[in-house]
């Protein structure tokens, strides 16, 4: 049990991102019975061991699985009009089960595996990858760091003031709040969202956070992610070359014209718009970006929907692979007078204070006991333990080793 001393890095369950709730509701409903593993990594080697905070990770993870849904906070997802009266009623009686997640250490490395149901262990990402970074990131609490965070903050503001005397481009800039899974603190966290709705509230229009959108009467925003679509890769009854499709078809099935953004990098970019067909370019309201080269990525997108007779100029483009403001406005720039872009940023938001942030994600690498493979247009970001289902993978859909 929790000591005097022990700080609990989660209160709600609600500090979350959107897209968690999102892609549950809809496994819950489509395949309630599927078995999942996700895996931690870390991409790059830290400045400090990871392995220091196993023992606190487990007592924060003790402390997680005794959080409950709150009413309030029920009544608050029951509100948005894409969540089902009986997912919500689902949650009420949720609460995570310690058995399911697993902490350890190999040398410095950090090693954690959420193994089960797959509607019980999904939500742990970004709580584990919240928690990880903000005992990560304690011994950097300090005046001096919180200061540097803070010039850099108003550095971004006054970026976006600037912008603002820039002639108007046919679509206005709208940025979003990305930054739940690798912010440097929940303090700091919101200190960033109360900072930017106060100063540019005409530019940071979302957060991806359901706590923080909840706080601050703020639009939540999230659709998908990469263990939606992979988790079609291991289910019987699609063919590996059908899982997109699948998974798509489904997705529209359950929110019928809501959440209409759909991720295009699972199997990359040419794979996607093979299966992308008319029938679901008017079904979707655009995509979302994360991995590969923007610029080109949305050239190629544009021309897909030209190729299909559809204006672009009537789609959203949401760019989410690791940006920073001024790449933001810079893709802004390049796209906003001929289709509708929108920005999600995350770590250069929520973990800019000096300190080199983490490298961290936590992935699906099995479902019903098959492998999943995540094989985008970045290299670095491919994500699979069984070669010889990425080679399988890669033939199926033509994509060359890099």
């Amino acid at each position: 049990m929790p000591t005097e001393s022990f700080v609990p890095v989660i209160e709600s369950l609600l500090d979350t991102d959107l897209y968690k709730f999102t892609m549950w509701q809809a496994m819950l409903h489509r395949h309630p019975a599927a078995q999942a593993e996700y895996r931690f990594i870390c991409r790059e080697r830290p400045a400090h061991p990871l392995s220091a905070l196993a023992p606190e990770i487990e007592r924060q993870l003790d402390h997680l699985c005794t959080l409950r849904f709150l009413p309030a906070e029920l009544a608050y997802l029951r509100g948005l009009r894409y969540i089902k009266s009986d997912f919500v009623d689902f949650l009420s009686l949720f609460h995570f089960q310690r058995h399911f997640i697993q902490v350890s250490t190999q040398g410095d490395a950090l090693e954690i595996v959420a193994s089960g149901p797959q509607v019980h262990v999904m939500a742990f990402e970004v709580f584990v990858l919240a928690i990880v970074n903000e005992l990560y990131f304690r011994r950097d609490q300090t005046p001096d760091v919180l200061a540097e965070g803070r010039r850099r903050l108003q550095d971004k503001i006054t970026l976006l003031r600037d912008f603002s005397r820039e002639p108007a481009r046919r679509f206005p800039l709208q940025i979003s709040d990305f930054g739940t899974r690798r912010r440097f603190s929940r303090a700091w966290q919101e200190e960033v969202l109360q900072r930017l709705r106060q100063d540019v509230p005409q530019y940071v229009t979302g957060t991806s956070n359901v706590h923080l959108a909840r706080t601050y009467d703020v639009t939540p925003v999230g659709t998908m992610a990469h263990e939606y679509l992979q988790s079609y890769q291991a289910f019987g009854k699609v063919r590996l070359r059908d899982f997109q499709r699948a998974a798509l078809e489904d997705w529209v099935q359950e929110y019928r014209g809501d959440l209409g953004i759909a991720l295009t990098d699972v199997v990359g970019m040419d794979a996607f718009l093979a299966d992308f067909d008319l029938y679901f370019a008017k079904l979707f309201d655009g995509l979302r970006h994360d991995s590969g080269d923007p610029l080109a990525w949305g050239e190629q997108a544009i021309a897909h929907y030209r190729s299909l007779r559809l204006d672009p100029a009537s789609k959203r483009f949401v760019f989410s692979d690791g940006l920073d403001l001024p790449r933001a406005l810079e893709l802004h720039r390049h796209f906003a007078d001929r289709v509708q872009p929108a920005f999600g940023i995350g770590t250069n938001l929520t973990n800019d204070l000096g300190p080199r942030p983490l490298s961290i994600v936590m992935k699906l690498f099995e479902c019903n006991g098959m492998p999943t493979a995540k094989l985008p247009d970045s290299p670095g970001k491919v994500h699979c333990t069984d070669e010889t289902f990425l080679a399988y993978l890669r033939q199926v859909f033509g994509r060359p080793v890099a």
